[in-house]
């Protein structure tokens, strides 16, 4: 079982820069995929970011391509998410997601996570 604990969200205005964090429990955190989702009021939620657990090779939706990056330090059992450049249009409560141990497939796709945070808000003004 993993827990995960979103942190790092607020206001910012458009253009600025935003670090989001997530802390997990459990021991094999390593072996986990991790992906970053958004949802914004009356929208489906959205892929925005993943790494896989093996290399840690990273992708990223269209709309954040270039301007945020994901990372993981397995010391600290914490996944990243710096956003900077941002734009109204990100404003949404974002969620981090570990995918099930050693699995590195369907990273795009939030049914395919097993584990998810409470979310953080992020809003940007213009």
């Amino acid at each position: 079982q993993v827990q995960l604990v979103e942190s790092g969200g607020g206001l910012a205005q458009a253009g600025g820069s935003l670090r989001l964090s997530c802390a997990a429990s459990g021991r094999t955190f390593s072996s986990y995929a991790m992906g970053w989702f958004r949802q914004a009021p009356g929208k489906e939620r959205e892929y925005v970011a993943a790494l896989r657990w093996s290399g840690g090779s990273t992708y990223y939706s269209d709309s954040v391509k270039g301007r945020f990056t994901i990372s993981k330090d397995n010391a600290k059992n914490t996944v990243y998410l710096q956003m900077n450049s941002l734009k109204p249009e990100d404003t949404a409560v974002y969620y981090c997601a570990a995918r099930a141990p050693y699995k590195d497939y369907g990273l795009g796709y939030p049914n395919e996570y097993d584990y998810w945070g409470q979310g953080t808000q992020v809003t940007v003004s213009s």
